[in-house]
Formats: C-alpha cells, sequence, structure tokens
C-alpha cells in the first residue's frame, strides 16, 4: 500500500497558538484551568491534562478566584472577562484572531441594528463555543440558525445582518443567504425592501480545505478521516471527503480501523480536521503500515 498523510490537514492557527500557550504556560505552574475542551479532540485533550491542563465548565469559573484561566481559541462572550475581572482571575486569552474580529463585526453590527430594529442573525451550531461567544456580543439576541428549517426565526420585513461561524462551510452559508433573499422578496413584494447585509466570515484557513481536500480524496483509493466526534469543522470535511470518495472512512484513532478496508494495492490518504493533531494522523499511519506489512508476510 502507498500511505499519504495530508500535508494541508491538521491544527489551523487558531488551535495551534492556544496549544502552543497552554503548554508554555504549564512550563512554569504545574495546574492551569481551561475554560472548556481546549480543541475538540479528546485523544489531544488527555495528552495536554496529563500535563496539567485542567478543563472547567461556565458554572466552575464563577466559583475560582486567584488563578490562570485560559480562553481558547473559540472566544468567549463579555461575562467571561467581566466574571474573571471580580474573582480576581488572570485570563490567558487564546482567543484566535479571526474569531475576534468577527466578534467586534458582530457587535458593532448589533449596535447600528437597534436604531432600525434589524436583526443579527448567525450561521452556526446552536451551542458552540464559538457561537455562544459571538452571541454575546449581541446580548444574546442573535439569531442562531443552522438550516433552512430556522430561517422560520427570521423577521423578514425588518433589516438583516447575517453573519457565520468561523468554521462552516462556504456552501452551506451561500445557500442559506441566496434562501434569504428569495424570502425577503416574497415576503416584501417591493423593488425596495428592508437592507439586508450578508458578511461571509469563513475562516478562508478553513473554507480552502474543503477543496484540497476534495482533490486528495480523488488522488486516493481510500480515505481514512481521524477526528474526535465533538468537531464540527470534522463532520463538514468527513462529508466533503465521502462525497468525492465512497471508500472514506471517519475514525477517531487507530483504534477504531478495520482492516478489511484496505486491498494490497490500495493509496490510502490520512487527512484530518483543524482539531486533528499531526501525532495522532502518524499513529493512524504506523497502524495501517503493520497491515500492509501483515499483507506482504502473508
Amino acid at each position: 500500500m502507498n500511505i499519504n498523510i495530508d500535508s494541508n490537514s491538521g491544527y489551523c492557527f487558531g488551535v495551534e497558538f492556544a496549544i502552543q500557550m497552554a503548554e508554555d504556560e504549564m512550563e512554569h505552574a504545574r495546574k492551569l484551568y481551561c475554560l472548556g475542551d481546549i480543541v475538540h479532540n479528546d485523544k489531544e485533550v488527555k495528552r495536554l491534562e496529563q500535563k496539567g491542563l485542567v478543563i472547567i465548565n461556565h458554572d466552575e469559573l464563577k466559583n475560582l478566584k486567584d488563578c490562570k484561566v485560559l480562553i481558547r481559541a473559540h472566544g468567549e462572550p463579555p461575562e467571561t472577562y467581566q466574571i474573571a475581572l471580580e474573582n480576581n482571575i488572570e485570563l490567558i486569552d487564546a482567543s484566535c484572531p479571526v474569531v475576534l474580529k468577527l466578534q467586534n463585526r458582530v457587535r458593532n453590527a448589533y449596535e447600528s441594528s437597534k436604531k432600525e430594529q434589524g436583526q443579527i442573525v448567525i450561521y452556526g451550531k446552536d451551542g458552540h463555543a464559538e457561537v455562544i461567544g459571538l452571541s454575546g456580543q449581541t446580548n444574546k439576541e442573535a439569531i442562531i440558525i443552522t438550516s433552512e428549517q430556522d430561517l422560520d426565526k427570521i423577521d423578514f420585513t425588518k433589516p438583516i445582518s447575517l453573519f457565520s461561524q468561523t468554521t462552516k462551510s462556504t456552501s452551506g452559508f451561500y445557500h442559506l443567504k441566496e434562501l434569504i433573499e428569495n424570502r425577503i422578496r416574497q415576503q416584501n413584494q417591493t423593488e425596495n425592501p428592508d437592507p439586508f447585509d450578508a458578511n461571509d466570515s469563513i475562516c478562508r484557513q478553513v473554507a480552502n480545505r474543503e477543496p484540497q481536500l476534495k482533490n486528495f480524496s480523488e488522488e486516493n483509493d481510500v480515505i481514512v478521516f481521524v477526528s474526535g466526534k465533538k468537531s464540527s469543522n470534522g463532520k463538514a470535511l468527513y462529508s466533503s471527503c465521502k462525497s468525492i470518495n465512497p471508500r472514506s472512512y471517519f475514525v477517531e484513532d487507530e483504534s477504531e480501523i478495520n482492516p478489511d478496508w484496505f486491498k494490497p494495492t490500495d493509496s490510502v490518504g490520512i487527512c484530518g480536521a483543524t482539531s486533528t493533531p499531526m501525532w495522532l494522523m502518524e499513529n493512524v499511519a504506523k497502524f495501517i503500515q503493520q497491515i500492509d506489512k501483515n499483507y506482504v508476510e502473508q
């Protein structure tokens, strides 16, 4: 077998930056709190926990005082910073710069929209950490949509500002944008409907991976996609692989690999989400190499 690891897979800048900040901080302290999973990959979280990272939730944050807490790449709503201020908590802010810029855009749009009774609409996964942070910029008034079924939440007779979670599908965003434009025309039945401001706020480092992975899926006979099951980015990218190559398989680690997936003559491509560490993909490659070795010995 010919086994290839996709050079474009693995951590995006924001996740890599957050993990590096955590590891640097833990070199000087035996314990570092992190607000939520630092990355949507259980294997990597466990590795960092062994180094002293302690994962906490927002309720636990309220009871902490005089300590250090890491904010992960997804960002946080304003209330998190207020709690830290009141409890003398030093925040190690690893929010992704792309997410911070988007939070600022959403906050400014929200302030402007109040004058016209406008609505902030966010295309994203309801309850996702980044979406919670974005909604927090609007005093939790933003309308969260994930599919066409959610469009009924919107009042199409009022101005709309649409944004996207940075890790969502580009095609999904533009599909919903088109549907909203159609609904506005139907609802208003006028040549001059209320304003609709659509902001493509998807991270291009993430967005570019979809076409890259489609090419990678075409180039290999079998695709092994490595990702944590919690990763929405992983689910979306895996779907892209599967749409091109039916012999695509989703695994969290090498223990989930079935040798029956492979033939001795196959070219096997290993790839992953923006939350997948390279060491995990390398472990998968070594496991498949052993399967290939067994074929040769037989």
